[in-house]
């Protein structure tokens, strides 16, 4: 006969068993899925803290946990954020530049949206401990849909506040107008991130857990000093049924480390790059097959993928990049498991939409063949890195200055040894051709690797009422960017 005690204890027991059956399905499972903020009648609201979390590192806090958000929103939207800076007055971290003050802001990445303010306005919009920011962000009507993202950008604390993680995937809607066999397939979002390693106590644990390869592929004589985390994770599992279809959206959020993604055995059937449909301007081929993808930091891929044959074990890789003698070792690595999905694993799906799609085949060929009308140099020594011999001051003339209305040819030399990868925001590029050879299928980004000691023409889309004002164009790698490639460029 079993007591009324025993009888609570066995219900108490199997209650601990169902939670920690539950704990392992969700382990098993890995991937975790950001939180979503969808809006309504057009606009979308949120609130975001900068705030110290549990490890002591920079981080954005959403609806009280520290975790940043999924923000998707559809052309023609507003988007409203209230973003508060919550860090303490006395940096804990340190800085690229001496002293750390704790500012912060947001930048927009890729959005071709307005630098004034409450826009996307990354010089004068910066928010001290205590002070708080309010972003009102018009999406144009006509706006690519695709995958975009949103972080900090705070001149001399990029980096670190990137590397902590200060940083959100941004969806706008309608992509699958411009290919239609996306409506109906499993969307995952993928944030890829660099955790940093260098003073980790579970360094060698999490080096062993991404098995993390001895080989060099280039001259970088230091060790390796980060890993890769999908969705906050590391080495977690993507489920996927034997030839299932599905549709990957991801972002390299990482403040200074190279992707060459490939995943064992399968090929990616590539849509959109740096949230730009390739249909939008080539509609007679509307996507890329490839079987891997190098995506600098800040670059995005939006590719389906097939589910591989029962049985076949496959992971999803970054392989080793080199990034020249003087670059920061990028090893490969493992970024997640690929496992058979089960019957239960959540996963939205596209939906269709009445988004008219605005497919043009431009012909480019008279600007490409023109000479540059601006030159892009970047260069390095021990006392900081440079575009066109000069840092960066906030207090600055632009660099340039360019007429709205108008495609332009810009080439972008790398004359140092490592790799660079050029950003410019509030626009979209077309990279033709590198060290002076045609770049076989080219298509539209806003960053672009630049191979130490050569070079990459680009053509500027200039075109966009929207974007006149003062913008910045600077080298992705976060901590360059802090301490002086960057520069102004004003559209007029």
């Amino acid at each position: 006969m079993i007591t009324r005690t025993r009888f609570f204890e066995l219900i108490v027991l199997a209650a601990a068993m169902t939670w920690l059956v539950h704990v392992a399905e969700q382990n098993r499972s890995g991937l975790p899925n950001p939180p979503e903020v969808r809006g309504s009648n057009h606009v979308v609201t949120l609130t975001l803290r900068a705030a110290t979390n549990a490890e002591g590192h920079d981080a954005f806090f959403f609806n009280g946990k520290a975790s940043a958000p999924v923000i998707r929103v559809w052309p023609g939207d507003t988007l409203k954020i209230e973003y508060i800076n919550e860090l303490p007055k006395i940096a804990i971290e340190p800085c690229a530049i001496e002293p750390c003050h704790n500012m912060t802001n947001l930048h927009f990445h890729g959005l071709e949206v307005s630098p004034h303010r409450p826009q996307d306005d990354v010089l004068d919009m910066m928010a001290m401990p205590g002070e708080t920011l309010h972003y009102a962000v018009q999406i144009p009507p006509n706006h690519p849909p695709g995958l975009y993202w949103y972080h900090t950008h705070p001149h001399g604390e990029s980096h670190r506040q990137v590397l902590d993680g200060m940083s959100g995937a941004l969806v706008i809607e309608g992509i699958e107008s411009y290919f239609p066999p996306l409506a109906g397939l499993p969307e995952r979002v993928l944030v890829v991130r660099g955790r940093s390693i260098e003073h980790d106590p579970q360094s060698t644990d999490l080096k062993r857990r991404v098995e993390l390869s001895s080989d060099v592929c280039g001259a970088e004589p230091e060790t390796p000093e980060e890993v890769f985390t999908l969705n906050g994770s590391v080495r977690p599992q993507i489920e996927i049924a034997p030839g299932e279809r599905q549709f990957w959206r991801l972002v390299n959020a990482s403040a200074d480390r190279y992707l060459d993604l490939q995943l064992e055995g399968q090929t990616f059937e590539i849509v959109a790059m740096d949230g730009m449909p390739i249909a939008q301007r080539d509609p007679a081929h509307r996507t890329r097959i490839a079987d891997h993808v190098l995506l600098p930091p800040a670059g995005r891929l939006e590719a389906i993928v097939t589910g591989p044959t029962a049985g076949t074990p496959r992971r999803l890789i970054t392989r080793c990049v080199d990034t020249g003698p003087d670059g920061d070792p990028n090893p490969a690595m493992i970024l997640a498991d690929i496992v058979p999905r089960t019957a239960a694993s959540p996963t939205s799906r596209i939906s269709e939409s009445s988004l008219k799609p605005d497919l043009k085949t431009l012909d480019l060929a008279a600007e490409e063949k023109a000479p540059p009308r601006f030159i892009v140099t970047f260069t390095e020594d021990k006392k900081g890195f440079y575009i066109n011999g000069d840092k960066f001051a906030p207090d600055a003339a632009p660099m340039v200055r360019a007429k709205v209305g108008a495609y332009q040819h810009w080439r972008i030399v790398n004359a140092s040894g490592e790799l660079h990868p050029m950003h410019i925001h509030q626009v979209h590029f077309l990279a033709y051709a590198e060290n002076d050879k045609p770049i076989v299928d080219p298509v539209w980004l806003d960053t672009v690797n630049v191979p130490y000691g050569g070079s990459v023409d680009v053509i500027m889309d200039f075109t966009k009422p929207v974007i006149r004002g003062m913008s910045v164009f600077h080298c992705h790698l976060l901590n360059h960017e802090d301490k002086g490639m960057m520069a102004k460029i004003l559209f007029q």
